[in-house]
């Protein structure tokens, strides 16, 4: 048994379980174990969730999540279907099931499900990410429940099924792959803060470079004048105001000095119509007429990358003009508000940037040290809202401080790398895979949510593993530990 890896489990709840009382309790004095208070109520949770790790351990056949791993996945997605009609509006959100005094989340559930499925699919004697259909597959599997959980208005859980492409790049998946995403996450926010112009600009800076370093012929020349037109690009839209500039002042000089009106009027005309033609017409009159080109080169060639750089291109152009409409109709009015707000498109400290603004001070104020146990004001005067769930870790910093939240960041470290570590041991191909699908939803919730809460990513809801409130989130990951954990005991008999 990977007893150091059960021992982190058991001191992040712990820490978890303390951090929610002083989140929750006011100047009053109270009690861990009041069972009308959160941290009451979060001690039953962790007793049952203690309860399912050693069902898990010494009750369960490891072999049986591989063996029910389909039948369960149908099963969670039928869930996850079900409750948007059943469940009542929380937050504009409908992916809760009311069991009476408790509420269920089949999306916490979901990754358990999803992880087993695609470490089933992955384990698979002739499987390799490589080949289309084997690739087109492990994405419905992935894509599938993300989708329904998008239809719940989950954003944040959502998002976490895209820490499975570390899964994936673990197994042969190309690194372009990530190169993409990152490249399509630029893109969106460039478009939004800089406009069109510079996200194309990047674009089309970003395909030279790897043309260089990838294609053929020598890779000095290309970057050099690749470099030569990326900056002639960046610096045209200020040659063109400062050419506007000029013949404003050339127009005017006209009208006062010429006794003819006409040709003033005339010359007016002409270079107001030239004037018009803005930066990045240029820019795309300029890259499309290269196309034909290199199109023609990449085929005479047999330039496979030149090929696909061509496509990228066209793609991402397409990208930088839709990103408005997808901001504007796609996304909802809340997260339009948080995603401005991140961006520094707009300040709202009292609407959408409240929570952010509330979580960074609470957390500078700590220090160093911080301001000890019970003794955080923004948190007993409950100025961060959500406080115990999705802006908990702004309790560790206010009152454990710098140090405290190192100790809390460095135990998720020591909690990933320990499962990654484990996972290679492994010789099961189903065991590692689902070991690094269990370290990849960690990371992915420990990312979006500690960003979240210092204010580099945006507020979409979603707890810290272990540490914040709630039942659903703290058995499905305890769930999926100690599967990783009984598959990996059971890995150890034949070493």
């Amino acid at each position: 048994m990977d007893w150091a890896l059960i021992g982190v489990y058991l001191l992040l709840i712990v820490i978890g379980w303390l951090n929610i009382f002083a989140a929750t309790h006011t100047s009053e004095p109270g009690s861990l174990l009041d069972f009308h208070g959160r941290a009451g109520k979060q001690f039953v949770w962790i007793l049952t969730a203690l309860g399912l790790a050693v069902l898990i351990l010494f009750l369960l056949p490891p072999r049986l999540w591989e063996g029910l791993c389909i039948p369960f996945y149908v099963f969670v997605l039928g869930l996850l279907v079900l409750v948007i009609f059943v469940s009542s509006d929380v937050k504009g959100s409908h992916s809760w099931f009311d069991l009476g005094p408790i509420r269920f989340q089949p999306a916490e559930i979901s990754k358990i499900s999803t992880s087993l499925v695609l470490s089933w699919l992955v384990s698979q004697q002739n499987f390799k990410i490589t080949k289309l259909k084997d690739f087109i597959l492990a994405c419905l599997v992935i894509g599938v429940p993300m989708l329904v959980i998008v239809a719940e208005s989950e954003t944040g859980s959502a998002l976490v099924y895209a820490g499975f492409i570390f899964v994936l790049y673990r197994e042969g998946l190309s690194g372009w792959w990530l190169g993409l995403i990152g490249l399509v996450i630029a893109l969106f926010v460039g478009t939004l803060t800089m406009g069109p112009y510079w996200s194309i600009l990047l674009l089309a800076a970003v395909l030279l470079a790897c043309n260089a370093f990838m294609g053929k012929g020598p890779m000095e020349k290309k970057l050099l004048w690749s470099g030569i037109f990326v900056l002639v690009m960046a610096l045209l839209p200020a040659l063109m105001d400062w050419l506007c500039s000029l013949v404003n002042a050339h127009i005017e000089w006209m009208a006062q000095r010429i006794w003819v009106p006409e040709a003033s009027d005339n010359d007016r005309y002409f270079w107001s119509f030239l004037l018009k033609v803005k930066p990045i017409y240029i820019l795309l009159a300029l890259g499309f007429a290269s196309l034909p080109i290199l199109g023609y080169k990449a085929y005479r060639k047999r330039e496979t990358f030149l090929g696909i750089s061509i496509a990228a291109f066209v793609v991402g152009v397409l990208l930088v003009f839709s990103t408005d409409y997808i901001f504007q109709n796609v996304l909802q009015d809340h997260q339009r508000s948080r995603i401005e707000v991140l961006l520094g498109m707009k300040e709202d400290l009292a609407g959408a940037g409240y929570n952010v603004n509330q979580s960074k001070i609470a957390i500078g104020s700590g220090g160093l040290l911080g301001k000890g146990f019970l003794q955080g004001t923004q948190t007993t005067f409950g100025f961060v809202p959500e406080q115990s769930t999705d802006f908990i870790f702004c309790t560790v910093g206010e009152e454990w401080g710098f140090v405290g939240c190192l100790v809390v960041i460095a135990l998720y470290v020591f909690l990933i790398a320990r499962i990654i570590l484990d996972a290679e041991r492994c010789r099961g191909h189903f065991t590692r895979t689902y070991g690094y699908c269990v370290a990849s939803c960690i990371f992915m919730h420990l990312f979006i949510n500690i960003g979240m809460t210092v204010g580099l990513m945006p507020v979409i809801g979603i707890p810290l593993p272990l540490l914040s409130y709630g039942g659903s989130s703290l058995w499905a990951f305890t769930i999926l530990i100690f599967i990783f954990l009984a598959l990996y005991r059971d890995e150890k008999k034949y070493f």
